[in-house]
């Protein structure tokens, strides 16, 4: 592979025009398509498989009515102190807004009367009473016009003394991420310039990572009407894509400026960085696609749209890596300037200052490594970086270093114990909020259960009294423990199917809520084995509560495959069965200390304020499986990156020690660039008004964080100097049965880069 690579590389430099050409050309197009394509309807959203969506399903087929998607508004009034909203003057008024917003878009399919008769939508003591108003098209379709005319009604009605709030998914607004993202990608600047010490050396990432989610965002725009994607679908590519893009454009420019600094010409450079670094992108990118489009597994249509639309852009971004970089490094001649100080290099050869000697094994040209006088020892004073006083440090001392880690993230892992799982509902949103304040007077007036009514649908066809046997099921169903009230069976045209409004006494995220859906279909089954009817239970509550058990009993199976996969792939990058194992449980830990994060931030309110966390609740449902999926491959792009460079050290010759530090010397200053520029794209989520996407952003942030920084630069190290040469240990049988990949470069080798065995194993002592 890093002889395929270094010609790619080798060519692209060369024929950088073609190469330019060809990625804007491609933006280009991707830019025209999404502007031109259709507005993408809302993504359907279903759960194959779940009982809920087998309800919804049945509906649709018979009584599409009751199955309608649309938009939907509450439309809470509560009479002032002293009032009821049954008084003629209160009354008259909520009936001339309900009037108002039916007839105040041409969108809207009905808004209810809460005094009609076969509505009941007055609290038992009179004072609130709500307005059910549905739409003919999803939130997402709804104009701006329909979404201003339904606020200026409420407006108008709350001027009249009355308390009037909004809640459903009509006011939805389309999630944004404010100046935070923009900071985020300032902090990526900063940082590549402090690391490369180069406005145009730093600059290259950042418009090439700009390139590729541009080019994959407007893919997925373009795309999204006819593939059914969903408004999180851009948003996980854009984060993924840009995260990605950043740090393998950083390691292949890195390396580039290290092949400079060995005295090669820039285009054998360019071709070497391509070679060496590029194959450590390829490898990289291949487990974050694995763990992307291993999404798939957990078969919730929205989520794997999501991974397969983010690892397109993740593949996109390791292609546009071992391409354009090259190409835009051939544009940039000497303005990118090889690894060292200011003056270090020039032409080829090192201007060493008055009296400096040349640094061991520099070479003096481009062709053999220099002959040093003496060799450089652990006691010899040498310029070292903080990576390698870093990395002598935890090679000394490797078990304080790996019990001190892993205390560390075990007591960030602790809050994990008590992590609750749920889909945010108006509960979860803001105080502050019109949605969270009608959630309340609906909670307060009636019961907390009516904010999350469950739909039973029974299936009465071929029973033989149909309606004898919906009347049962409402009795058994009213018997039930948590229920407040029951309506009776409506029935479809056909009378085959009948269905009923289950109102719980706990809200819809409760336990007891769970408990009650799982006591009705318990009781089902009874039915069932009786008289042949089927009874299921749906509904937004149902379904929510449908997602999170799939999702958990996903989560094994989907972390069996993934890891496994990956540490298949490993195994061939590193020729070692330690070393991918050690990744994998190293992995684990991140993820488990990220995991209790969340859950002190988002669950238990710890610095909540700080990351703008006004309710705390639930942790999301699918913020478990998602972060195994994503931090699992961003965390072995780390572990690559940096035992990459030890075992290319480690086959050149040096002990397993020696092998570490020069990993570290190497590695270390890139590894932590790449990590705080990704943490800082990921944080600039946190600023999303999407309770979601602001609950992502800052797992993935503090993951990279725990991962990055703990994991690979601590526990990852102690634990190669623990297993000293066992660390690279391979079965003979397994060694002749592995494809010869060839990611440290060793093909790219010549005579003369072999240099002396011994002298290359004094380069580094420890």
């Amino acid at each position: 592979m890093a002889t395929f690579l270094y010609k790619l590389g080798r060519l692209a430099f060369r024929r950088r025009h073609f190469v330019a050409l060809i990625w804007v050309a491609l933006l280009t197009l991707a830019g025209v398509g999404a502007a031109s394509a259709p507005t993408a309807a809302s993504s359907s959203f279903s759960i194959p498989g779940t009982e809920a969506q087998k309800a919804f399903d049945l509906l649709e087929q018979r009584a599409p009515e009751a199955s309608a998607d649309g938009a939907n508004a509450r439309v809470v009034f509560k009479a002032p102190a002293g009032e009821k909203v049954t008084d003629p003057a209160n009354k008259a008024e909520i009936r001339k807004t309900v009037a108002e917003l039916k007839s105040g878009s041409d969108q809207v399919a009905s808004a209810a009367d809460p005094f009609a008769p076969h509505v009941k939508a007055v609290s038992k003591d009179g004072t609130t009473a709500y307005a059910s108003v549905t739409y003919k098209v999803t939130s997402i379709e709804l104009t701006d016009d329909s979404r201003d005319a339904l606020e200026k009604t409420t407006e108008d009605a709350r001027g009249d003394g009355m308390t009037v709030e909004v809640g459903g998914d009509a006011l939805q607004a389309m999630p944004h991420t404010g100046a935070t993202e923009i900071i985020g990608i300032a902090v990526a600047a900063v940082v590549l310039v402090i690391t490369f010490g180069s406005l145009v050396a730093a600059g290259l990432p950042l418009l090439t990572a700009l390139i590729g989610v541009g080019i994959g965002v407007s893919s997925i725009t373009a795309l999204a009407d006819a593939l059914d994607l969903g408004t999180t679908t851009s948003t996980l590519a854009m984060m993924i894509g840009l995260a990605v893009g950043i740090d393998y454009a950083l390691f292949i420019v890195s390396r580039y400026r290290a092949e400079l600094a060995e005295g090669r010409e820039r285009e054998d450079a360019a071709g070497r960085a391509v070679g060496t670094a590029g194959s450590a992108v390829v490898f990289a990118g291949l487990t974050v696609v694995i763990a992307l489009v291993g999404l798939a597994v957990v078969n919730i249509p929205m989520l794997t749209k999501m991974g397969f639309a983010a690892a397109g852009t993740v593949a996109i971004a390791v292609l546009i890596a071992l391409t354009m970089i090259p190409a835009l490094l051939g544009y940039a001649g000497g303005k990118v300037k090889p690894t060292g100080e200011k003056g270090r290099l020039l032409g080829g050869r090192k201007k060493s200052g008055a009296g400096a000697p040349a640094a061991q094994g520099a070479p003096a040209n481009g062709n053999a490594p220099a002959k040093a006088n003496t060799p450089v020892s652990a006691n010899t004073p040498a310029k070292e970086n903080l990576g390698t006083r870093w990395a002598r440090f935890v090679v000394r001392r490797p078990v304080a270093v790996l019990l001190l880690g892993v205390l560390g993230l075990g007591a960030a892992a602790v809050p994990v114990s008590g992590l609750e799982l749920g889909l945010p509902d108006d509960g979860a949103q803001p105080t502050s909020t019109t949605q969270r304040k009608a959630y309340d007077l609906i909670a307060d007036g009636f019961g907390p259960g009516y904010n999350g009514p469950l739909m039973v649908v029974s299936d009465l066809k071929g029973v033989a009294d149909p309606k004898g046997e919906a009347a049962a099921v409402q009795k058994t169903i009213s018997g039930l423990d948590d229920v407040l009230s029951v309506s009776p069976p409506q029935y479809n045209k056909a009378g085959d199917t009948a269905m009923l409004s289950v109102v719980p006494s706990s809200k819809p995220s409760g336990t007891e809520t769970e408990s009650l859906v799982h006591a009705i279909r318990d009781e089902a089954k009874t039915v069932k084995a009786d008289s042949g009817a089927d009874v299921m239970v749906t509904g937004t509550t149902a379904m929510n509560i449908d997602v999170s058990q799939k999702l958990n009993d996903a989560l094994l199976p989907y972390l069996a495959l993934v890891v496994g996969l990956a540490f298949l792939l490993l195994i061939v990058v590193f020729r070692s069965v330690l070393v991918p194992l050690k990744a994998a449980l190293g992995f684990l830990l991140s993820v488990l200390a990220a995991l209790g994060a969340v859950v002190a931030v988002f669950q238990w309110g710890w610095l909540g304020s700080l990351f703008g966390v006004e309710q705390t609740g639930p942790i999301m449902s699918m913020m478990p499986i998602f972060m195994v999926g994503v931090v699992f491959g961003l965390a072995m792009d780390y572990e690559v990156f940096l035992v990459t460079r030890m075992r290319e050290a480690y086959v050149h010759g040096e002990s397993p020690h020696d092998a570490i530090v020069t990993g570290f010397k190497h590695g270390a200053r890139v590894v932590s660039a790449a990590a705080v520029i990704m943490i800082a794209v990921f944080a600039g989520f946190i600023g999303s008004s999407e309770q979601m996407v602001k609950m992502i952003g800052f797992g993935l942030a503090i993951a990279v964080f725990f991962d990055a920084f703990i994991v690979r630069m601590a526990l990852v190290p102690a634990v190669l100097a623990l297993l000293g040469r066992g660390a690279w240990w391979l079965p003979k049988w397994l060694d002749r049965a592995l494809p010869n990949v060839d990611v440290e470069g060793e093909g790219l080798r010549t005579p003369a880069d072999q240099g002396d065995p011994d002298e290359k194993r004094e380069l580094v002592g420890v």
